[in-house]
């Protein structure tokens, strides 16, 4: 029996999920070397492509916030405790006995209620301290001219601190990635855009009520 396949992401969502994933890569990997961590661009080619980044992100992310508000996108990202303590679970050991999700994904349903936390976290807490640190950073040199009379080092401690934040997701997201029914399928959605579910998932029927959004 076939799998069935749900159309759940849409070509500008794909599209900004990639440019975000290279612009977090890039921005780590040129934060680190303006930090000292090591030597690869040398540091004024890392700081100019680190700042390149920077805003470029803060665009997409302006035109994120305005796509999910405007089509509705954000209703997938309420938070919800509903069945948590079961995702949890099967992650930490269903998903090792072959048992099936516990809130299968559906057109209503894009998300589980632990995803959703760790999501709206990511864009209304750590991005925005991310930015906020990182204009910090940025316009040290205009501090005098504001009044601030601010030591550098808890600023760039704190904005080094929010990388690392970013790192971590970046692995815990990659290894998710890899819980689908094979190894590649979560991947290949955000290439498609269709989620592959296994014969016998049957959440389109399954829907829980409390989830409709």
């Amino acid at each position: 029996m076939s799998a069935k396949r749900l159309y759940l992401y849409t070509r500008f969502e794909r599209f900004w999920h990639w440019a975000q994933t290279l612009l977090i890569l890039v921005l780590l990997v040129t934060g680190f070397e303006i930090h000292g961590s090591y030597t690869l661009l040398g540091f004024e080619q890392a700081f100019t492509v680190h700042n390149f980044c920077a805003w470029t992100w803060l665009v997409l992310y302006a035109f994120i916030v305005f796509w999910m508000a405007t089509t509705g996108e954000w209703k997938h990202y309420v938070p919800t405790f509903v069945k948590m303590f079961e995702v949890i679970r099967f992650y930490a050991v269903g998903i090792f006995k072959g048992e099936p999700h516990p809130v299968p994904k559906s057109e209503r349903v894009k998300h589980n209620p632990l995803q959703r936390i760790t999501y709206l976290g990511l864009v209304s807490l750590l991005v925005p301290f991310q930015i906020i640190t990182g204009f910090l950073y940025y316009y040290y040199n205009q501090w005098p001219t504001m009044g601030w009379n601010w030591a550098l080092e808890p600023v760039a401690v704190l904005h080094t601190l929010g990388a690392f934040g970013f790192l971590v997701f970046v692995i815990v997201h990659v290894y998710m990635t890899t819980t689908g029914h094979t190894i590649g399928a979560h991947i290949k959605a955000m290439f498609t855009g269709y989620e592959e579910l296994e014969p016998h998932d049957k959440s389109r029927d399954e829907e829980p009520r409390q989830y409709h959004v």
